[in-house]
């Protein structure tokens, strides 16, 4: 099983990964950032983007990533990951199903006077990071017109990273 948590930057995916990953018997996390960063560090690059995302092969690489990890371990795996492009989601999800693989999608969300402060404070990527706050705005525009009809919402706005993962694993369990 993959338990995937999807959210725009600052709604505590990573720091909630790690929570749900304990909460979770034989669990990991897989952070499909890594595929990104491998196709990244490819020389001479590909071709120019604005994400990795938009690179064709990152989508089946993440499936595979996921199936291949899955079938040398079982278990779950816990991927925190945006994914705003209702096309890319698509792809990946039905690369899952097609290997029989459920998937649980969380969406972490807070309304965007939150998100900004948490940008603002980020001690780890930097305060106000131009390329957080970039996706604040295509991040309302997904959870407007398909990401929370296609996944399970946690208000993540008043609670602790800690107290999200708890209502994820306790609706896993």
């Amino acid at each position: 099983m993959i338990v995937w948590l999807n959210g725009t930057h600052g709604a505590g995916k990573t720091t909630t990964s790690a929570f749900v990953q304990r909460l979770l018997p034989d669990s990991r996390v897989l952070d499909a950032e890594k595929v990104g960063e491998t196709l990244m560090d490819i020389t001479p690059g590909l071709p120019r983007t604005t994400n990795f995302q938009h690179w064709p092969p990152w989508r089946p690489l993440v499936v595979e990533t996921a199936r291949r990890v899955l079938d040398y371990t079982g278990g779950t795996l816990v991927m925190p990951m945006t994914v705003l492009v209702e096309e890319y989601w698509r792809e990946i999800s039905a690369g899952l199903a097609g290997y029989g693989i459920p998937v649980r999608h969380f969406v972490l969300h807070a309304d965007q006077e939150t998100l900004r402060a948490r940008i603002a404070g980020d001690t780890v990527v930097g305060p106000d990071s131009p390329f957080r706050l970039q996706y604040l705005e295509p991040y309302a525009e997904a959870a407007r017109t398909w990401l929370h009809a296609e996944a399970e919402v946690v208000d993540t706005t008043h609670l602790t990273p800690a107290e999200a993962a708890t209502l994820i694993a306790k609706a896993v369990a």
